[in-house]
């Protein structure tokens, strides 16, 4: 007989946040801007991939999981913007894994979550080169803060600090299997 895993009551935790917790819609709009030029800074470090965004011009995808949506069109500039609200997606990618443990663990382990994709297969083909291709060079930025050395520095500890928590990571168990002693106990009156 298999039980629950020991860190299902962070799924429900959070479901019951993200049920009690709606943000008032400033807050989103504020979020979403602030990803979107996160986003956009990234791009901006790849020249390759701002040239396959200018190819999507005016292209809206749609990103979801559970309650959290952003939609976003593509602009003349190769970079990124929030699309106006009411406008149709050209392409939708939910993430079906709904657990955001299942969700941190995959990507922790370096693999993309499980999406459903509807829509056009030539900007999912182009998205699915930018996930896969741009990456934030984060020392870069780190290091006109606080220089080379200290961003360097910084750069190897959170690489290890990763590298744990992938380890801690891709030895969490699946789901608990209870011995025959447990499974005893239970049924005991």
């Amino acid at each position: 007989m298999a039980t629950q895993s020991p860190f299902s009551f962070l799924d429900s935790a959070f479901n019951g946040l993200a049920a009690r917790l709606t943000p008032p819609p400033w807050a989103v709009h504020e979020v979403q801007h602030r990803v979107v030029l996160l986003l956009n800074h990234v791009l901006q470090q790849e020249p390759e991939a701002m040239a396959r965004l200018q190819r999507q011009k005016g292209l809206v995808v749609l990103v979801q999981w559970r309650l959290f949506a952003l939609n976003l069109v593509a602009t003349s500039a190769g970079l990124l913007d929030v699309a106006m609200p009411g406008v149709a997606p050209d392409l939708t990618l939910t993430v079906t894994q709904a657990s955001p443990l299942d969700v941190l663990q995959k990507t922790l382990r370096g693999d993309k979550p499980e999406v459903r994709i509807e829509g056009d297969v030539q900007l999912a083909a182009e998205v699915n080169w930018l996930v896969d291709h741009v990456r934030w060079d984060v020392e870069e930025d780190l290091s006109k803060i606080v220089g080379d050395v200290m961003a360097h520095r910084l750069g190897q500890i959170g690489q290890g600090m990763t590298s744990a928590l992938r380890g801690f990571v891709a030895n969490l168990p699946k789901g608990v299997k209870p011995d025959a002693e447990w499974a005893e106990r239970k049924t005991a009156p």
